[in-house]
């Protein structure tokens, strides 16, 4: 079964460094310099995206991606409840999707490979008059890890769509790999982005580069985890920005010297805890304990309780079978949004390819 914690390599056609590029023909380069910014997630949405996965050279069991689309369906049918939902697909898959997906889910004839949709969909971007504009990250598959003929397009051709600009200074990489504040900061680990899979140069030049595709100020940098997952340590299964000052982590309860996740999860935290941000405050950490008894045993499983997605009034987040630590995730999250309803859903075929919620979903922000 794939995993994105699997190292994997799909064909020598996608094989090869990344070269860099520059801005194409239509797209504007900087967002920044243009008075825009990537909103912060519990900034009011007018509707949220999501991919249907299709490709059997990524899902090569039908059994299985058919449990795949059904934990897609249940994401986006929770969240159709509290705002419009967005389902990407080739519309040759619309009638199968149709069976699964709310009626009130709006099916756009874009084709998908995959779910990951944090990653390859559009990342939105706004300024102070209420214009919206897309950022182009250009995903190409987690470094030309995984096939992406169709996913790699989709952030442009939401864009066509929707008839917004499109800013694009060349850098490469994945929503899920960045965590914004929605003001000044933006947190990552380096390893998803100072990676010649992606982007090669300094970090100093990465840095600028995603400073000005996401309208911010101050990068707090990570070393991360290179070569072990297919996204090279997206952050965003970690640590994530509640608010502007304030940012959530999972910790297990005690570091392994022997595993590069517990080692590199504790050297963020450390960072974390002796960074400021983009204002010059320190910022609250605050700690969610890592489930331990969970139904599914891989060791490729990702039990992401950080990895939730907060939409209109909601928190959609995963439980995982630990009853105490599931019990504990909701009570933190109910702290952490106390205006908004927590709802916690069994999504574990997503986690044993190696993502959750988060991954699976981008927002359009809402704008005057």
């Amino acid at each position: 079964m794939p995993s994105r914690r699997q190292f994997l390599r799909t064909s020598a056609i996608l094989a090869g460094a990344v070269m860099a590029r520059s801005a194409p023909a239509g797209a504007t380069a900087s967002a920044r310099a243009s008075g825009y910014r990537m909103p912060e997630e519990t900034e009011p949405h007018e509707r949220t995206f999501m991919q249907w996965p299709v490709n059997r050279r990524v899902h090569p069991d039908p059994v299985f991606l058919q449990m795949l689309q059904r934990s897609i369906a249940d994401i986006a049918n929770t969240i159709s409840e509290f705002e419009p939902v967005v389902m990407l697909m080739d519309s040759k898959y619309r009638k199968q999707a149709r069976a699964l997906l709310a009626s009130a889910i709006e099916v756009w004839d874009i084709p998908t490979d995959d779910l990951w949709c944090r990653d390859s969909g559009p990342v939105f971007v706004t300024n102070a008059n209420g214009a919206l504009a897309v950022s182009q990250l250009n995903f190409n598959g987690w470094g030309n890890k995984q096939v992406h003929r169709h996913d790699g397009k989709i952030a442009a051709r939401v864009a066509t769509r929707l008839g917004l600009p499109v800013f694009d200074n060349g850098v490469v990489g994945e929503g899920g790999g960045v965590e914004t504040d929605g003001g000044t900061t933006l947190l990552a680990h380096e390893s998803s982005w100072v990676n010649a899979n992606r982007n090669p140069g300094s970090r100093e030049q990465v840095e600028a580069k995603l400073l000005d595709a996401l309208g911010a100020e101050k990068m707090i940098w990570a070393p991360g985890v290179k070569g072990a997952d297919i996204t090279d340590y997206h952050i965003d299964s970690l640590a994530r920005f509640v608010k502007p000052g304030t940012v959530v982590i999972q910790l297990p309860d005690k570091v392994d010297p022997d595993d590069p996740w517990s080692r590199s999860a504790f050297e963020t935290h450390d960072i974390l805890r002796g960074a400021t941000d983009g204002s010059g405050r320190k910022l609250e950490i605050v700690i969610l304990p890592e489930p331990y008894d969970i139904r599914v045993k891989s060791l490729d499983f990702v039990a992401s309780y950080v990895n939730y997605y907060v939409c209109n009034g909601g928190v959609v987040a995963a439980q995982f079978g630990d009853s105490k630590a599931d019990a504990d995730a909701v009570a933190t999250l109910k702290r952490l949004y106390p205006d908004r309803e927590v709802v916690v859903l069994n999504v574990d075929p997503i986690g044993e390819t190696g993502g959750g919620i988060h991954c699976a979903t981008q927002q359009q922000p809402k704008t005057a």
